[in-house]
């Protein structure tokens, strides 16, 4: 290994913590800057360039960590990505996750709920998608978005077909306590829950917004709703930071890590989940008593193989 890259990635894993929380009681969006990189400088093309190459290395460290998470199937790992539109979740995902196996991983994305999801309660569907013991599951956009999008809508309620006298002004603190204990029946099961809000600035997201406009091979990424859910910036605000106060446990971290620079983003969540897993202690399962005589045996019968 490169001495190098082993430097960088301590030193990488120690800033990573510093986005980190476990108790958000007093936790201000306002304390993480959406354009930190960590003293390093934004816009130096050398800096992007070694960025792009711990990266490749975090991804193969990362890779042969899942390698031993699958063999063992014991733990799981929940990655929940929340963001505004254009923070960068499809590229963090695919450039975090370029050098995982994809038998061991699974990506599912939130859309607007469907009909039969409707008519369940609000985690049933998130519930369904959890990963099995051995699996990495990345969900992009999760059962967060009850308590962010229907904070901006909550017109949308009312398709939830909720008994009226449940939907008072209580039913945010009351689905923060579902989500709580959720997440810790899930931790007490196996499953190491990790949650990133990729923090972008107004200011950035709006030069993001229009590349997708004047960019053709980009108009694809645009929709009408950007704009819409733009012009809410404030309450989006509000109920990202309401939400990580309220759900920022030791079982159940949230990263708030800066997203006006890709590569210090993917960067960072790299190395948080490098940490988390490293956390675990994972080893390649123990060959069952005798195994070794029937190594020995194959071995032999191939051995003899002209």
């Amino acid at each position: 290994m490169s001495l190098p890259l082993e430097k960088t990635m301590s030193s990488a894993l120690r800033v990573s913590r510093t986005y980190r929380i476990e108790q958000g009681k007093n936790f201000r969006l306002k304390q993480i800057s959406p354009d930190d990189t960590g003293g390093l400088a934004k816009n130096n093309a050398e800096i992007r360039w070694r960025a792009k190459t711990f990266l490749d290395f975090a991804s193969a460290r990362l890779a042969a960590l899942q390698d031993k998470l699958y063999a063992q199937k014991s733990w799981s790992v929940l990655i929940v990505l929340q963001a505004m539109d254009a923070a960068g979740k499809d590229g963090t995902i695919k450039h975090v996750m370029s050098s995982v196996n994809p038998q061991g991983c699974e990506v599912t994305s939130f859309k607007t709920p469907s009909s039969i999801e409707l008519a369940h309660t609000f985690l049933w569907r998130c519930a369904r998608r959890v990963p099995e013991a051995g699996m990495i599951g990345i969900f992009n956009r999760s059962h967060y978005e009850e308590v962010l999008v229907l904070r901006a809508h909550p017109e949308f309620l009312q398709a939830q077909n909720l008994p009226p006298l449940l939907v008072t002004e209580k039913i945010w603190q009351e689905r923060y306590k579902d989500i709580n204990a959720f997440e810790k029946h899930l931790a007490r099961n196996g499953v190491l829950v990790l949650k990133f809000y990729l923090h972008l600035s107004k200011e950035e997201q709006k030069k993001r917004l229009l590349e997708r406009i004047n960019e053709k091979n980009k108009n694809w990424k645009f929709s009408e709703s950007d704009i819409k859910e733009r012009a809410l910036w404030d309450t989006y605000m509000t109920a990202y930071e309401d939400a990580i106060r309220a759900t920022a446990k030791p079982w159940a971290p949230w990263y708030v890590v800066p997203a006006d620079n890709k590569w210090y983003t993917r960067a960072m969540v790299a190395v948080a989940i490098i940490d988390a897993l490293e956390s675990l202690a994972l080893k390649y399962p123990k060959a069952p008593k005798g195994h070794k005589q029937i190594l020995l045996a194959a071995q032999k019968a191939l051995d003899k193989e002209a």
